[in-house]
């Protein structure tokens, strides 16, 4: 439940995105936000930034910022947030996966291994990002032969197409790890606890 005594700033709180997690995530800290779908092409985006060498962490944010900035224009005066990830394995970049086949190919990738989640986030107002930051998770997953997998796969049903990397941690996608170095809030996609301390820098919150 929101609490308005928390939001000292006199224009709205806009979370740009529909993700269920991050909506939920803001929810969480009970301050009353909107919500907006941003309207950016995602993928052209990553594609002009890896061809111009710009690394995974800084692609989440550059992401975030695209977003923020995407529906702060349509909304004076509004602190819109706009919030990316990107999964990364080194330098290899993952997405969500299209069919079960591309998941049981991700997961197989990364198993054994330890690959990066690089949660970006940016605060604009009036159409200038206002503030901007990244932080990251190491997970290290376990080592997973042909059948563990095709366990994993059939236990997770649809899930597996609708994350990147093809798990979701918070649900069976938890058998898949060995270790989870970072923020769980970070892993989901909007991290807490440095967006309210951006707000705090910016004034707009009371506590």
């Amino acid at each position: 439940m929101s609490n308005a005594r928390l939001w000292r700033d006199p224009a709205p709180l806009v979370l740009a995105s529909t993700s269920a997690t991050r909506r939920a995530l803001l929810a969480s800290t009970g301050l009353p936000f909107e919500t907006v779908r941003p309207e950016v092409d995602e993928r052209a985006i990553e594609a002009g930034a890896r061809a111009e060498g710009l690394a995974p962490d800084a692609l989440a944010v550059l992401l975030a910022r695209q977003k923020a900035l995407s529906v702060s224009g349509a909304r004076p005066g509004a602190l819109v947030i706009g919030a990316d990830q990107t999964l990364a394995l080194g330098e290899r970049l993952f997405h969500k996966p299209a069919s079960r086949e591309e998941a049981r190919a991700q997961i197989a990738a990364l198993a054994g291994r330890t690959h990066a989640l690089h949660s970006g986030v940016a605060i604009a107002r009036d159409g200038a990002v206002v503030a901007a930051f990244v932080e990251t998770a190491r997970l290290v997953m376990r080592p997973l032969d042909a059948d563990a997998i095709d366990l994993y796969l059939a236990s997770a049903g649809e899930a597996v197409t609708t994350s990147v990397g093809g798990y979701q941690l918070e649900g069976v996608g938890a058998h898949l790890f060995a270790r989870v170095e970072g923020d769980h809030a970070t892993i989901l996609g909007l991290p807490i606890l440095p967006l309210l301390a951006a707000f705090r820098d910016l004034g707009a919150l009371a506590l």
